[in-house]
């Protein structure tokens, strides 16, 4: 499994972004795919996840709705939409699957993870 994060830059704060993460290399059927992001000097958190086949999602608690996790099953492509974005929003992004359809806050049950992509937001 290849998955592919893209969408990333530099963005006022205020501003908005869609990353995307291409998945490839495999037949999908159903599993969860996650979002998360490293700050610099700090660990990876959890943002959202969703499953696959049913679209169900799960956020961070710590979260204030302004991430937007979604997929499309066709293109087999998830989404994290960001709005109003803030500094402390600058990291690297990371999306990832779990091929046993647990999901949520845990890195160590995900199985594949992307290359990330920095997001970079200014004030």
């Amino acid at each position: 499994v290849q998955l592919q994060a893209s969408g990333g830059g530099l963005v006022q704060a205020g501003g908005s972004l869609r990353l995307s993460c291409a998945a490839s290399g495999r037949t999908f059927r159903n599993f969860v795919m996650g979002w998360f992001r490293q700050a610099p000097g700090k660990e990876r958190k959890f943002i959202a996840s969703i499953t696959w086949r049913l679209g169900r999602t799960y956020y961070a608690d710590s979260l204030e709705g302004r991430f937007t996790i979604s997929r499309d099953n066709a293109a087999n492509t998830v989404y994290l939409q960001i709005d109003s974005l803030k500094i402390e929003d600058t990291a690297i992004y990371y999306c990832a699957a779990d091929l046993s359809m647990t999901g949520g806050p845990d890195l160590g049950r995900y199985d594949y993870w992307g290359q990330g992509t920095q997001v970079t937001v200014s004030s």
